[in-house]
């Protein structure tokens, strides 16, 4: 059930109805609520108001709703949302989040250059705040690239990357700004249109070159890493789709990357048709106008399809699920000591319930390993688990899909207040 339906005033719509906007406009700003109806009686949503009406998920119901909905979202402790979720991570309305991070906005000329990303976060500080891999987690997770379903094929580019990423920055404050403010992620370059898309990147970045009270103000970019090659000062960065402004890095700290991402980094070099991306989360400042220098950084593997994974033991299995067309969520690791304590896939369409895939590879630490088999033995023995030195399990097989319509109409009480994102 990919096209989800909404019951408003007494009339069921599905999502791509031409009268649902008319329906939302009625019960916006009043005490009624709409429905998703992927399950019987149908779940309370509420409504944002940007360019369009837009219905979104209440907190904490995302476990309320079938698996195949695009409104379910997994229990927070099966990933490492859990333990930053009212801690470094709040919900103050519904969608309006506050992220509490490890790192600043602004740069004290001088200061000591951040240093190189630690195997547990960017930033060796307090646990309870976010690091910029949870920063870049957040994004692709409340963006919706930590799950697929067949509809999504052929639909994730650039352009849409861009898109989604910025919308899921407009949903969070941090350091008392709108995340969005201070976050760039580069549009979908084309030739004939690179000298707006250049206009419209600077002018975004044009912030980096008004510093204040003595500071210079830091912004993120967040986009696929291409290359690097020496620079003057140390190694210039290439970021796909923004070939006419490389980012710079001192030459001590591009090198202690090296070192910590030796993994990812090496990540599209290895022997497979499907070659992962790189992903970087890059904190910068302008050293000199329109001259960005990298202060801390971090990288992440994802798939073709832009969903993230912890390494490249799970390439194969999140590769064969896009294949076979099922549905899945990946869990995100964010800012815990190991993602093995985590399930490598969560499947959507296999259950009632989100049914755990777990990988077992001979390259793993001894302490991952260690954690993943705790995990295994508390599921017990009928947990699906590929050992990757054999050849993979079958998949459970996939349920007849719900009809999207199957809920049945529930009766709609008044007491409710309206929430506002």
């Amino acid at each position: 059930m990919d096209l989800q339906r909404f019951f408003v005033k007494g009339k069921t719509y599905s999502a791509d109805d031409p009268q649902l906007q008319q329906a939302l406009e009625q019960v916006y700003d009043t005490p009624e609520r709409p429905r998703c109806m992927c399950v019987r009686g149908g779940i309370e949503m509420y409504i944002a108001k940007h360019r369009l009406y837009v219905i979104k998920r209440m907190p904490e119901t995302g476990p309320q709703h079938d698996p195949t909905c695009p409104s379910f979202e997994h229990e927070p402790g099966l990933s490492g949302l859990g333990e930053l979720m009212g801690e470094s991570i709040i919900e103050h309305s519904p969608g309006s989040f506050e992220l509490r991070t490890r790192y600043a906005l602004s740069r004290a000329p001088g200061r000591t250059m951040a240093r190189a990303p630690s195997n547990a976060g960017d930033v060796t500080t307090s646990k309870h705040l976010l690091s910029l891999r949870a920063t870049m987690h957040f994004l692709f997770q409340f963006a919706g690239f930590n799950r697929w379903s067949p509809a999504m094929e052929g639909k994730r580019n650039q352009g849409v990357l861009q898109k989604y990423l910025m919308q899921a920055a407009e949903s969070a404050t941090t350091k008392g700004m709108p995340l969005s403010e201070r976050l760039y992620v580069p549009e979908q370059f084309t030739e004939e249109d690179k000298a707006w898309i250049a206009r419209r990147r600077r002018e975004k970045l044009a912030v980096l070159d008004s510093p204040e009270d003595d500071a210079f103000k830091m912004a993120l970019i967040v986009g696929e890493f291409k290359a690097h090659e020496p620079s003057p000062s140390g190694r210039k960065l290439w970021i796909k789709h923004m070939a006419d402004a490389p980012i710079f890095i001192a030459q001590r700290t591009w090198e202690k990357m090296e070192w910590t991402y030796a993994t990812v980094l090496e990540g599209p070099n290895i022997d497979t048709d499907q070659k992962p991306r790189i992903v970087v989360c890059a904190l910068i400042y302008a050293k000199r106008e329109r001259t960005y220098q990298v202060d801390a950084a971090s990288f992440m593997l994802t798939t073709r399809t832009w969903i993230p994974i912890d390494g490249v033991y799970e390439l194969n299995l999140i590769n064969t699920l896009v294949r076979e067309k099922r549905r899945f969520i990946k869990p995100l690791r964010y800012d815990a000591k190991t993602p093995a304590v985590f399930a490598n896939a969560l499947l959507l369409d296999a259950a009632e319930k989100p049914v755990p895939l777990h990988v077992m590879s001979d390259r793993m630490g001894e302490k991952e390993r260690e954690a993943k088999e705790r995990v295994l033995e508390k599921a017990g023995p009928a947990t699906w688990v590929w050992h990757t030195g054999k050849p993979m399990p079958a998949l459970p097989v996939a349920r007849p899909m719900p009809k999207a319509n199957a809920g049945t109409a529930p009766r709609i009480t008044h007491h409710q207040h309206h929430a506002t994102p």
